[in-house]
């Protein structure tokens, strides 16, 4: 008997919503990155629909073969990439990168590793028959790094996806300012000025101190607190 396929809204299932995140990307997608989303995807399809889209709910904020310049000006490109916290994701299969790994290939991969590692990004790999095999364990170390990055409950679902990330980041300070939301989310000034000041006005956020017309910090306000105590 086939096995059925859980449906998400308006009814897709997760292998549609991945196919059209594929090619949404490959429609954004030039050059180098453009080559990369034609080849052959499978480990990355695994990543989407049995890990990433279970755990987060949708796929805003992903982006596949993300590119990432290292130090030696070298390009290397990220399988999955989840902008709003940084984190990478990769899933290989056991053939490729063990049995007929060359030393060229395994020199390269430690270079990949460290060039995450130095750029700040948290990189997760996980093998193909630990997704096939043992899903829910990794679904548990997914939702373990969300956690303590920042804890959130099933009311965030509802927002938009860097107003829910700055919320899970902000929950253990006090008060924080706007460079915070910057490194927090890996957005700019002026990104970071345009959430703020939409979740103030949603009262998630509450301003603390400044003037009129500009604000140096921010706080959790009350609407912010009650969507954080939902589980």
């Amino acid at each position: 008997m086939a096995k059925k396929e859980k449906r998400h809204s308006a009814g897709q299932t997760a292998n549609a919503i991945v196919n059209e995140f594929i090619e949404a990307q490959r429609r954004m997608a030039k050059g180098q990155r453009l080559e990369m989303l034609q080849r052959e995807l499978s480990g990355t399809i695994k990543l989407l629909t049995d890990l990433l889209l279970p755990v987060f709910g949708s796929l805003e904020g992903f982006q596949l073969e993300y590119e990432i310049v290292g130090a030696n000006g070298f390009k290397i490109y990220a399988d999955v990439y989840y902008e709003p916290l940084g984190l990478v994701f990769e899933c290989d299969g056991y053939v490729v990168h063990a049995e007929l790994i060359t030393r060229d290939r395994f020199s390269l991969e430690r270079m990949r590793m460290r060039t995450f590692t130095l750029g700040g990004y948290a990189y997760f790999p996980f093998s193909w028959d630990e997704l096939d095999k043992k899903t829910e364990m990794c679904r548990r170390a997914v939702y373990e790094v969300l956690g303590k990055r920042g804890r959130g409950g099933g009311g965030l679902q509802e927002l938009d996806v860097y107003e829910r990330e700055l919320l899970r980041m902000a929950v253990d300070v006090l008060d924080f300012t706007p460079n915070d939301v910057c490194d927090w989310l890996g957005v700019r000034q002026d990104k970071a000025r345009i959430i703020l000041r939409s979740m103030a006005l949603s009262h998630l956020l509450v301003r603390v101190g400044g003037g009129e017309r500009r604000c140096h910090r921010y706080a959790i306000g009350e609407q912010g607190k009650e969507l954080l105590r939902k589980r």
